[in-house]
């Protein structure tokens, strides 16, 4: 934590001291530092800002992470600028001027809205550094605005945030170097009291909102800076603030899915499409003399999306459901108006959203750092749904978990689907063959039906949906080569052979796809086959045989279809019980998935996780379980029968017996006199870590409560027994009792190091998986044969995570105490 604060502070210090300088010589004729040098150097910096920002974690309810973000998006639209100025892409000083205000002045005001969340919430210097770099930008737009105001003044303010922002990066080193011993004045974060702060606000708070709600501001200040005479035009020197905060904002949907927020992380989503179009309209003037069109079909689809989005989301937080009625009424102007975002209309909107932003920005940054919290009336709508018996929020942190118990991801299925919705009515514009970039259709398809549905697939095959993920990818490849393609103007007379020939190929992967789906649901086998309409259509119009209406129908069914699993999956991430159900399997699958009940997985951070598997096993079950190493399955031990099933279920070999695992030698405690002093003594240096000690087998083995079922675990002449260093473990130990342990897999199979293989190799003959997603260790432990202790000697039955010379410095210091 210390070193990425360092991290942040440093690049917020140099950064701050390149253009100090800059404007401290911005006066003379040649600059110390020319423009495109000092752009390239800021983009560098954004990005180790942006680094700064994710890796540090926002959980502690620190200002850093929203201000590190803040000023890296910022410098990496200012960098781009200073870049084409230094190349004189933006002639005359009025076009600097046009290019730059808007995005000053949104940092402007939202950098002053962190400052004054800063100084509410005692964090003083992360308040000054704020406060400073704000008033460095607003004397900036005063400088360009009128000439009798000198630069110096901006230098100065870049100064101080160089100075405070390097007594802070100092202070964090001192922090972690001496590991928290020395700290300078004000450089404290006070981790323990935030993140206890952070606990009370509860799993679904996302701590990245607040820094998309500032990325809206800046696209939103692009179009009101015009409508409020701010700026003289809109052209492609302010498309670098846009593009920007479009790509950041997928990134910050990205983190949303990290947090768990899939409402907002769908309208980030949203949002930044509707970034790369604007960036994309302005650039129109560079292959085209006139303003381009916006399709009113697509655009009215977008605002029904907007809008069921809002809906759902109000009953989540009614403040951010409100919010994202701006856009509504935004796509709206979008489409009545002719001149789309050059429209006044649409502007007047942007100045809407810019103060619904700034507001609601205020309040995510407050209510992420103080204690007492602004109200969203999010209580209001608990107390209406709690009357309701039909309808149920689902709640806490792990809401969005999978079926396998185990992701860092929240379900983005529902921003897939809303992409196909999008790019599928997009096609539906009528534009001129001639003219294919006269109408705005690239953006739409590209980025909604390509770049995000990119995004979905990757956060599905993260959560371990395998077929859903290879759909969305394929989806994705599909929408943005023929995008780019047939919308592009890079489709000639020869295209033909060569497009029919890839469609072909997407239509025989697709068929793949279409099968595989009659195993997994009806609704992704019709999402799936109206696709393979789609992909005909594309054939049919690479080959010049496309029927009349052919493709309009296609497209249109497509559509519907991917918004109805828009809706189902947006009700079953927000409700308890699917309200629009997706169907069973067409095609049921026999062997290991097809029984109607399967093992329940659990995740291993939660406590009553594992209340519940222990509850299964002192009721005769077994389960599979997350180690030190690798994954096991275990069995109680004063559960005979349960032994017996897991000898069954696991097809033990003999030469392979079961072992013993407890969580504490207190477990044997009054077994204690059967055990020579020397071999207790080595157990008790030895444990907990990997390391399985095969002893004598004795009475002391009818302590357990195994009764027959003792013959299936150890030989008979000896026993392996182990403490695990792992905490879930010895604490479901503690729960039930000493357990008996065979590895979770068939016997002479590969070890199992991930909960999905448990289920794959075992299938239905396990009643739950404890999951904890990668096993920390794909090496099996250490067993060391201890059945002849007593005269000085072990042996090795198998060398794994810990190698024989620490075992020997064990037992040498043992023999020696």
């Amino acid at each position: 934590e210390s070193l990425h604060s360092c991290i942040g502070l440093l690049g917020i210090s140099a950064g701050s001291l390149l253009l100090a300088v800059h404007f401290y010589s911005s006066p003379r004729a040649a600059p110390l530092i020319p423009s495109t040098a000092l752009g390239v150097l800021l983009l560098i910096l954004s990005a180790l800002l942006a680094y700064a920002g994710i890796r540090r974690s926002p959980r502690n309810g620190s200002l850093l992470p929203s201000l590190c973000l803040t000023i890296s998006v910022f410098w990496c639209g200012y960098g781009v600028t200073f870049i084409l100025a230094g190349h004189g892409a933006l002639g005359d000083a009025g076009d600097l001027r046009d290019a730059v205000v808007p995005g000053l002045a949104t940092f402007t005001l939202a950098l002053l809205l962190i400052a004054v969340v800063g100084l509410l919430c005692r964090e003083p210097l992360l308040a000054v550094v704020s406060a400073a770099t704000s008033l460095a930008s607003a004397h900036d737009v005063a400088t360009r605005h009128s000439s009798a105001l000198g630069s110096s003044a901006v230098a100065c303010n870049y100064l101080v945030v160089c100075l405070v922002g390097g007594y802070f990066a100092l202070g964090r080193i001192l922090y972690f170097l001496t590991k928290g011993k020395t700290a300078l004045p004000g450089t404290d974060l006070a981790k323990g009291k935030a993140r206890e702060q952070s606990q009370a606000m509860g799993g679904t708070t996302n701590p990245f909102a607040a820094t998309g709600l500032i990325l809206n501001m800046l696209s939103a200040g692009v179009f009101g800076c015009r409508f409020l005479g701010i700026t003289s035009k809109l052209f492609m020197g302010q498309v670098p603030w846009l593009w920007a905060a479009g790509i950041y904002q997928i990134g910050i949907c990205i983190l949303s899915y990290r947090a768990m927020d899939v409402l907002m992380a769908t309208a980030f989503g949203f949002t930044s499409i509707l970034k790369f179009a604007g960036g994309y309209c302005l650039l129109s003037p560079a292959w085209q003399q006139e303003e381009p069109s916006l399709p009113t079909p697509f655009l009215g689809v977008f605002s029904i999306l907007f809008a069921v989005l809002a809906l759902f989301l109000a009953l989540q937080s009614p403040l951010d459901g409100l919010y994202l009625l701006v856009y509504v009424a935004s796509c709206i102007a979008l489409a009545c108006h002719p001149r789309g975002f050059f429209g006044g209309g649409p502007q007047g909107v942007a100045v809407a959203i810019f103060g619904a932003s700034a507001l609601v920005t205020l309040i995510h940054l407050y209510n992420g750092k103080a204690s007492a919290k602004i109200p969203t009336g999010k209580g209001a709508v608990k107390v209406l749904l709690a009357r309701s018996s039909s309808l149920k929020l689902r709640e806490g942190s792990d809401l969005h978990a999978p079926y396998l118990g185990y992701s860092k991801y929240g379900d983005a299925e529902v921003l897939a689907f809303a992409c196909s919705v999008l790019a599928s009515f997009a096609l539906t514009s009528t534009g001129d063959p001639q003219a294919p970039l006269a109408t705005v259709v690239i953006p739409w398809v590209v980025v909604a039906g390509g770049i995000l549905k990119l995004l979905g697939g990757s956060v599905a095959f993260a959560r371990g949906k395998t077929l859903e993920s290879s759909a969305f990818i394929l989806y994705a490849v599909m929408w943005i080569i023929w995008g780019l393609t047939r919308y592009g103007g890079l489709s000639g007379t020869t295209r033909s052979f060569h497009a029919a020939v890839g469609i072909v190929a997407f239509l025989l992967f697709n068929g793949f796809i279409v099968f595989c789906t009659l195993f997994l649901n009806i609704t992704w086998f019709f999402y799936s086959l109206t696709f393979m309409l789609v992909a005909l259509s594309f054939f049919l119009d690479a080959i010049h045989a496309l029927p009349a209406g052919y493709d309009m129908a296609a497209t249109l069914i497509f559509g519907l279809v991917s918004f109805y699993c828009f809706l189902s999956a947006l009700s079953s991430s927000t409700f308890e019980g699917p309200c629009l159900p997706m169907g069973g399997p067409i095609v049921q699958l026999g062997g290991v998935g097809a029984a109607k009940t399967k093992c329940l997985h659990l995740p291993a951070r939660k406590a009553s996780s594992v209340k519940r598997i222990a509850d299964i096993l002192r009721s005769g079950g077994t389960c599979g379980i997350p180690t030190d190493t690798v994954y096991v399955l275990v069995a109680a031990c004063n559960r005979p029968d349960a032994v017996e099933k897991a000898h069954r279920s696991k097809r033990q070999a003999q030469d392979r017996p079961m072992s013993l695992w407890i969580s504490s030698l207190k477990q044997l405690e009054p077994a204690k006199h059967l055990f020579t002093p020397l071999l207790w003594d080595f157990m008790e240096a030895a444990w907990p870590s990997p390391i399985s000690l095969v002893v004598p087998r004795g009475e002391w083995v009818d302590f357990l409560g195994m009764k027959d079922s003792a013959k299936y675990v150890g030989t008979p002449q000896s026993v392996a027994i182990r403490i695990p260093d792992c905490s879930v473990t010895t604490h479901l130990i503690d729960l039930v009792g000493p357990i008996v342990v065979t590895s979770a897999n068939p016997t002479g199979e590969a070890d199992t190091t991930h909960h999905n293989q448990v289920y794959a190799k075992l299938g239905d003959k396990v009643d739950a998986v404890l999951c904890d997603g990668p096993s920390p260790e794909n090496i099996a432990s250490t067993v060391v044969d201890c059945t002849k202790i007593d005269s000085g000697n072990i042996g090795f039955f198998r060398v794994g995570i810990i190698p024989k010379s620490q075992v020997l410095q064990i037992l040498e210091q043992v023999q020696k105490k």
